[in-house]
């Protein structure tokens, strides 16, 4: 299958933490193709943005035609939109399309600095109009005159609650027949936060443009952003940028990943020799049990015991017996779901999983 083709229309920021580079990062490594039409470029780092440029509405529209009449388009996603003309422009010209529209009314970068002025800002209603999902923070959504005039749009509204006080973040997701879900998960103390929004709404048409429903693409960018945050690197004197490249692949699968396999051996020497030479990296080494275990690259991972010693020595997985076969071991992060999913399938448990 092709990859979901996503045109982000946003600003450019050299220091790599939002807009357009923060956009191609989430989208690429969600498993989408990103295209960009480009409305501003800054001069931009950790602790303010130092100069913009914004790029002609002519040029914007270009670039946005360019693609889409000869790639094609799967979502879009709006960020910095430069100037009321180009947001003018841009709203005319998507009436055409019939994809997901991803609208994030960037007014503020995480330094303070404006990116919007106040005649932009009054355009924006035709943005949400098109929109199919609406994704301000909270002084965002205060200045768009709250929660009931964007749902007026006929849009869904994904409040985000990082910039509210206390210890919990509440992300809601709204329709205009009321809330569809709530997230909540403890503040993440970090200053690399530069991005964060950008980061969601491009996660979001991501997963839109992927067939994804709203609500399913909004959970999965949330998480998307919290490990980008726990991944980043202390990068600048400000509010620094997330580590999007950080987030593994199966982190992002919906159902049980693979979390480790175990495998009977009668040669330990040899057994440890075959599985390095595939290129895993062995992070235990204990000859005298009879136990190695390897690492994957997606940090999955593979042990091996010698037969004759299973039940007696099994590393990790005390009281395993493995004298044939192998046991294999999944994670999921909706446990109890997934369980009863399965026990509704016909699937009978000789142990009920447990939540660890």
């Amino acid at each position: 299958m092709k990859p979901a083709r996503i045109l982000i229309i946003a600003g450019s920021d050299s220091g790599g933490g939002a807009g357009i580079q923060a956009d191609i990062k989430t989208v690429t490594m969600l498993g989408g193709h990103a295209m960009t039409a480009i409305t501003a470029v800054t001069a931009q780092n950790t602790v303010g943005v130092q100069a913009v440029h914004i790029i002609p509405t002519d040029v914007v529209i270009a670039q946005m035609d360019s693609v889409i009449s000869d790639i094609g388009v799967d979502a879009v996603k709006i960020g910095m939109i430069g100037s009321a003309a180009t947001a003018e422009a841009v709203a005319e010209y998507l009436k055409q399309v019939t994809v997901p529209i991803i609208f994030d009314p960037v007014m503020i970068a995480s330094s303070g600095a404006a990116l919007a002025d106040a005649r932009t800002i009054s355009v924006f209603h035709k943005l949400m109009a098109l929109a199919s999902v609406v994704t301000p923070n909270i002084p965002e959504m205060n200045a768009l005159g709250g929660v009931a005039p964007i749902l007026r749009h006929g849009c869904h509204l994904l409040m985000k609650g990082g910039h509210a006080g206390g210890d919990e973040i509440v992300d809601q997701l709204l329709s205009p027949g009321g809330q569809i879900r709530e997230w909540r998960g403890p503040r993440i103390d970090s200053q690399s936060t530069h991005g964060t929004g950008c980061t969601l709404a491009a996660a979001l048409a991501a997963g839109m443009g992927q067939g994804m429903a709203v609500e399913d693409a909004a959970a999965r960018g949330i998480e998307f952003v919290r490990l980008s945050m726990l991944g980043a690197a202390p990068f600048g004197q400000g509010h620094g940028p997330m580590a999007q490249q950080s987030v593994r692949a199966d982190a992002m699968l919906p159902g049980p990943n693979l979390n480790q396999m175990t495998v009977s051996c009668h040669d330990y020497a040899a057994s440890v020799r075959f599985y390095r030479a595939l290129g895993l990296a062995q992070i235990v080494d204990s000859p005298d049990n009879g136990y190695a275990r390897f690492e994957a690259v997606n940090g999955v991972t593979l042990s091996v015991h010698v037969s004759e010693n299973a039940g007696e020595n099994a590393g990790e997985n005390k009281g395993e017996n493995i004298s044939s076969g192998a046991i294999v071991y999944f994670e999921s992060r909706r446990l109890d779901a997934w369980t009863i999913e399965l026990s509704a399938a016909g699937l009978a448990f000789d142990q009920m999983p447990t939540d660890q």
